[in-house]
């Protein structure tokens, strides 16, 4: 006996309203369980939504640009009674681009500070009114100053998308024309993109960006125009942390208790408690600007990093004022794992307060990492080295990490940054209280 199921959008995270990109299947096609129907992109991430039966597809609810959210039907399958399972709730289906950090993709804002009138000074006409683009895309047009009505459309029923606008814009640099009025230099005057036949001087390959390094490139372009970051540097003792950690993980050993042992407890959990300590003895650091006002956020979310075989991603550690390290490390090798596997849910990777790019396990003694916005500040980690340390009778050897701190210069300024980043570095250096 068949029945008749209805394939609805699992829980897709704070995202609504996304458009369908593509529909992988039409009616009569026979598919497998977790076989993808239909494929959505939100501004931060591209997802499939995969059929909760194996049997044959009776219906298609959805159309190309249609816009969806979590619980709406998009296909019916046919399917036995004893092949059916409910809708996956647990995971969204695999992202294929979140948005940057620093070294990173950067989570896209709900809101916006108003651009401070970067390229093309003249606002959109009253025409670009009937354009069809997604508020993510006319955000992304407003924060390059660049009129929608000028802009050839090539997506879906005539909407236009964030690669219309870059093409769009790399346009107007090369012809020296403006997208409205203006210089797109803002008075730079800046030269054409070089354009070089790179074959008559020796043999080449031409290699496409990964779709993350693509969006990655956007988010990180805006973030490094629009906010007047500055670097602050600071040395941190972990002499005793590193003693510390490495004892307890030793212990877990020696317990024998498999869970525990199976959980390293990394540099990496213990920097997140330091942050999150950063975060509350100074406020500013865990906001973000809104327009005239800053929003100061009264949880703690910290972000870190991740290298995956496609370009970095940024994972969001959730609630760790509530989790001991222990937690913390846990919850960061689970979510690394799914980076690397390309399994990260949008949910998995929004709502950050702060991040941390870590470059350490490779090397490189300072950076200068990119604050991701609607962040305010970032904190980039380097290789920890030893060196001597005079403590006023003798050099003794001690366990140094740098830390760069990058942030926007409209929040914080001098006197802050560098107290924040001194703070930080106290605190790695006896993280007792922290852990208390």
């Amino acid at each position: 006996m068949s029945q008749l199921i209805e394939v609805k959008v699992p829980d897709i995270g704070d995202f609504d309203a996304i458009p369908v990109i593509e529909i992988c299947v039409k009616v009569g096609d026979t598919v497998k369980l977790d076989d993808a129907l239909v494929t959505l992109e939100s501004d931060k991430a591209t997802m499939d939504v995969p059929s909760s039966a194996a049997g044959v597809v009776k219906e298609i609810r959805v159309a190309l640009g249609d816009k969806i959210s979590q619980g709406a039907v998009v296909a019916v399958i046919e399917a036995a009674a004893a092949e059916s399972k409910p809708a996956p709730k647990a995971e969204v289906p695999t992202p294929a681009a979140p948005a940057p950090v620093a070294q990173a993709p950067a989570p896209a804002p709900a809101k916006s500070a108003p651009a401070p009138q970067p390229v093309a000074a003249a606002a959109p006409s009253p025409a670009s009114g009937g354009t069809h683009a997604s508020p993510s895309v006319r955000l992304f047009a407003r924060e390059l100053g660049v009129d929608l009505s000028r802009v050839p459309a090539s997506g879906p029923k005539g909407r236009i998308v964030k690669e219309d606008i870059t093409a769009f814009v790399k346009g107007v640099m090369s012809s020296g024309a403006s997208a409205g009025g203006a210089s797109l230099g803002g008075g730079l005057d800046l030269l054409p993109w070089p354009k070089v036949d790179f074959a008559k001087f020796g043999e080449i390959e031409v290699q496409p960006l990964s779709r993350i390094k693509k969006i990655s490139g956007q988010n990180l372009a805006r973030n490094w125009v629009m906010i007047p970051a500055v670097t602050y540097h600071e040395d941190a003792d972990i002499t005793e942390l590193e003693a510390f950690r490495l004892k307890m993980n030793k212990e877990a050993e020696k317990a024998g208790d498999v869970a525990a042992a199976s959980v390293k407890v990394t540099l990496l959990a213990f920097l997140i408690k330091a942050c999150e300590r950063g975060l509350r003895k100074f406020p500013e650091f865990n906001s973000s600007l809104d327009g005239d006002n800053l929003v100061l956020k009264k949880y703690f979310n910290i972000a870190f990093a991740a290298d995956t075989p496609h370009g970095l991603v940024v994972p969001v550690v959730k609630n760790v004022d509530q989790k001991s390290v222990t937690e913390i490390a846990a919850e960061c090798a689970v979510l690394a794992k799914k980076a690397r596997d390309g399994k990260l849910s949008p949910a998995e990777m929004s709502g950050g307060c702060f991040t941390i790019s870590s470059v350490g396990g490779i090397g490189g003694t300072s950076f200068s990492p990119i604050v991701n916005a609607p962040e305010v500040a970032i904190l980039g980690v380097s290789k920890s080295v030893m060196k001597p340390v005079w403590n006023g009778k003798e050099f003794l050897p001690r366990l140094i990490l740098p830390l760069s701190l990058s942030a926007d210069h409209r929040v914080i300024d001098g006197a802050q940054g560098t107290r924040f980043t001194a703070y930080i570095a106290q605190v790695l250096a006896d993280m007792r209280p922290a852990l208390l």
